[in-house]
């Protein structure tokens, strides 16, 4: 099978955020799709490895700023490469709240939806949430980020670098190298934590 195929599926980029008991994290995501309009209801899965699944299983609440592609890598690298459990991820960020006091983007972003989770499903790595998006605002013109988008135009292309690994794993979507010549089939990316799917043969 050629799992290359899954990539050919159109996605978009998110900044899924929740708060609970005064701590607030925000983490990026690519699943976020309307299901019903009456009521106004979205699908959207996050990682359970990630503090800002852990908030929104306890509040019940979240969320979603819809990137732009004016949105820069370090955006990316801010709310998807490091840890909300190590660090406070919104100190230095211009960022609003919503009517259920949620955290949003104020730039980079072209509209936030503000969600009340009605229904959640386990599947495996990812938590998926059914929510109800009680309020919405569109915050520019700018056109939404697509992942091709952020492929073509936005994540850095990998350098030739003659001090590279020999023999290792490259993940596809952020570009972490694992070393060695078999890939675990349970590895996670310590980055973006994808899984060993998302990584291709690198030597």
């Amino acid at each position: 099978m050629n799992q290359n195929a899954l990539f050919k599926l159109s996605y978009g980029l998110f900044m899924a955020a929740s708060k609970a008991d005064a701590k607030m994290n925000g983490c990026i995501i690519n699943t976020v799709t309307q299901i019903t309009s009456n009521p106004l209801q979205v699908a959207m899965t996050v990682n359970k490895q990630n503090l800002t699944c852990d908030l929104i299983k306890q509040s019940g609440m979240v969320s979603v700023s819809i990137l732009s592609e004016k949105a820069p890598f370090s955006l990316f690298q801010h709310f998807g490469f490091q840890s909300g459990r190590d660090t406070d991820k919104f100190v230095g960020v211009p960022f609003g709240m919503t009517k259920q006091e949620l955290p949003y983007l104020k730039e980079n972003a072209t509209a936030y939806l503000d969600c009340k989770v009605v229904n959640s499903v386990d599947v495996g790595t990812h938590i998926m949430f059914i929510a109800e998006v009680v309020d919405a605002e569109v915050l520019s013109d700018d056109n939404p980020m697509t992942y091709a988008y952020y492929h073509a135009n936005v994540k850095p292309k990998p350098a030739a670098d003659a001090n590279a690994p020999k023999k290792g794993w490259r993940c596809k979507i952020c570009g972490y190298v694992y070393e060695g010549e078999e890939l675990p089939a349970d590895f996670v990316c310590p980055l973006c934590k994808h899984g060993a799917e998302d990584f291709e043969k690198i030597g």
